[in-house]
């Protein structure tokens, strides 16, 4: 799908109920624990304060049968963090749905684009 800011985005959101929202913050922050083994690290990256990176991957964890997450503690060997096989499969579909939505969807968006009104005029 186009980068073009005048073209709309799809930004999925998975709402399971229960409090549980998959969306993708949340796997962005997945896949730079992925890329770069840790989730304060991964945190820094979306200038997401190490606290609230902690926060929602002990929410994660909690919420699926499986950790997405397995995570060592620091010290003078360093800590580190990694992706489940059950987190690398979450991400993956994830990443796949949207996928999915950006390249089934285009016809439609752009039909919907069609009929907006132009925003050039600043109105």
């Amino acid at each position: 799908m186009p980068t073009d800011s005048r073209f709309p985005r799809i930004r999925l959101r998975l709402d399971f109920g229960g409090g549980l929202v998959l969306g993708p913050g949340k796997a962005d922050l997945l896949e730079g624990i992925a890329e770069l083994g840790s989730i304060s690290a991964a945190g820094r990256r979306m200038k997401m304060s190490y606290k609230r990176a902690w926060s929602l991957v002990e929410e994660m964890n909690a919420a699926f049968a499986d950790p997405l997450v397995d995570s060592s503690r620091g010290g003078s060997g360093g800590g580190g963090a990694t992706l489940t096989p059950a987190g690398q499969a979450v991400l993956a579909r994830f990443r796949g749905l949207e996928a999915m939505l950006a390249e089934d969807g285009r016809g439609d968006i752009a039909g919907i684009s069609a009929l907006l009104a132009d925003m050039s005029d600043g109105k």
